[in-house]
């Protein structure tokens, strides 16, 4: 009887086990290919049998919210409604585009743009953290781990809060510098190219690029102090009600979930609190629809080429789009081209628009010859992990210099949006396809990115799972976050070191004066008593 009984509680542990091991996780995403990421990211986690919360407002543009079994969606109200928040990322969208824009037209875009944000971002914090429901029931679900996209305004603060340890998880902010400032990540600025909207350094610089790139980390440093103290910093400190920065909140973050790896970055220094799960969200091709197959097929020798600026941006000026359809009717492949706008007038037999493409699957069908992007993460990736050489019109954000990284790398050729001609389209296209080079280096890229000892889903999965098992990983956090700024530059040693030299130097010419003096006063009293 004790050994059935003993024998039924060991089939009900392991019946049970991954009940036992299941969490209870927050997250809150960002909007667009940011959601998509992280939505790869909850379906790994859900799959663990973890219960996933998604924390989301009432007006997200691009967050769509079904409940299923171990994972459900909790929505709060801000004092925005949808479309006045889509406007707000058209805006974004619209100004970043137009960078030929100049004078007082350019100021009051981008004044307009960043107004939109500051409401946006007020009205998301203010609904998420004034909500004292909300807040309750958060507490109420005694969660082990917040994670979240830095996109979604006052996340850490939420994770603070509730008392959480908190997972990050993002590509880069803008030239490190949240990273650089707020989780003191080491950036030498000799070799560890800043972030310009227009970016053209990479980790080989001479003397005036490196001067190029100091200055530029002490303009992005000085702007972002200036930004976060008007913004962020008095807005946080006016919802917590004590003295708070943005640093001060994010910098707490005890995991940070990089979304590249070094198949893209060029070596640098990390913490080690800093994860690389690059190209968490791609998989192998499955097969393609039916009449899209047929296309594909019927391109012959000469293969396809996939073409999608993303998903935030829905049509292009008409210009543009004959600019673009004129050149792709010039090259002997066959293009999928999503595109949501109004047909183009020089659209082609040999093109094909769609308002959606199963991206990934393309690029890693056998008849893809290249990829034309507009250099986001997501779809980069997609690219290295198929091994497709890119065409890259980078528009905005990260976009210049994840373009910036490949073509470097030797696996794109980079084209300027605004300044585009059918000319330099058909040329690029042809050059990727045609020199045997592009495929090469894409591949070699493929190769260091596929060898890995843990799939990037899975590692971020794991480290997540390590900070709930842990209650955090404040031990991975670097003695840096304690240190003042002089402290962690060693200025007051230097200014102690330099004193000591000082006095040693001041001791030193005394003494040689004082004896020099002495010796002068003998010789004189010796020639006296001589001369007497």
């Amino acid at each position: 009887m004790k050994y059935r009984y003993s024998l039924f509680s060991v089939s009900l542990l392991l019946s049970g086990i991954h009940i036992t091991l299941g969490g209870n996780i927050l997250v809150l995403p960002g909007e667009y290919s940011h959601w998509y990421n992280m939505r790869v990211v909850v379906e790994g986690l859900v799959a663990r049998n973890h219960n996933v919360t998604v924390l989301v407002h009432t007006s997200s543009p691009s967050v769509k919210y079904s409940q299923k079994e171990n994972f459900k969606y909790i929505l709060f109200n801000i004092d925005m409604d949808q479309e006045e928040a889509l406007n707000v990322w058209q805006t974004f969208i619209t100004t970043s585009m137009l960078q030929t824009a100049s004078g007082i037209k350019a100021w009051t875009m981008f004044w307009n743009m960043m107004s939109g944000f500051t409401r946006l971002i007020e009205a998301a914090c203010e609904g998420m953290l004034l909500n004292q429901r909300l807040i309750a029931l958060l507490r109420e679900s005694h969660f082990d781990v917040v994670v979240y996209d830095p996109v979604m305004p006052c996340s850490d603060l939420l994770a603070e809060t509730l008392g959480l340890p908190h997972v990050v998880s993002l590509r880069f902010t803008m030239a490190y510098n949240s990273e650089r400032l707020c989780d003191q990540l080491p950036v030498p600025p000799s070799y560890v190219p800043a972030i310009a909207a227009q970016g053209h350094l990479t980790d080989h610089m001479n003397f005036l690029e490196r001067l190029e790139n100091m200055l530029i980390y002490i303009a992005h440093t000085a702007l972002l102090k200036v930004y976060l103290f008007l913004t962020f910093d008095t807005f946080l400190t006016k919802i917590s009600g004590k003295p708070t920065t943005l640093c001060d909140t994010m910098g707490k973050a005890d995991i940070w979930l990089i979304r590249t790896y070094w198949d893209f970055e060029y070596p640098r220094p990390f913490l080690p609190n800093f994860k690389f799960v690059g190209g968490l969200h791609c998989k192998p091709a499955k097969p393609l629809p039916k009449e899209m197959e047929e296309f594909v097929q019927s391109s012959g020798d000469d293969g396809i080429v996939v073409f999608s600026l993303g998903s935030m941006v829905k049509n292009l000026t008409k210009e543009r789009a004959n600019t673009i359809a004129s050149a792709l009717a010039q090259i002997p492949q066959k293009v999928l081209w999503r595109y949501a706008g109004e047909k183009p007038d020089t659209l082609a037999s040999n093109t094909k628009i769609y308002d959606w493409i199963p991206q990934n699957d393309l690029l890693g069908h056998t008849k893809t010859k290249a990829f034309i992007t507009h250099g986001g993460t997501n779809g980069i990736y997609e690219a290295i992990y198929h091994g497709v050489p890119m065409v890259g019109l980078p528009l905005f954000g990260d976009q210049p210099d994840n373009l910036l990284h490949m073509k470097t790398k030797g696996a794109a050729v980079m084209l300027d949006f605004n300044k585009l001609q059918t000319k330099d389209l058909k040329e690029a296209i042809t050059e990727v396809v045609n020199n045997p080079s592009y495929k090469e280096s894409i591949m070699r890229l493929s190769q260091i990115h596929h060898d890995q000892p843990m799939k990037p889903l899975d590692q971020a999965v794991y480290w997540i799972e390590f900070v709930m098992r842990n209650k955090g990983a404040k031990h991975l956090r670097v003695e840096a976050h304690n240190l003042t700024w002089y402290q962690y530059h060693c200025l007051d040693v230097a200014a102690f070191l330099l004193s000591v030299v000082a006095l040693v130097t001041f001791v030193f010419v005394k003494t040689c004066a004082w004896l020099f003096r002495k010796c002068c006063r003998r010789t004189s009293k010796g020639k006296k008593s001589k001369n007497e």
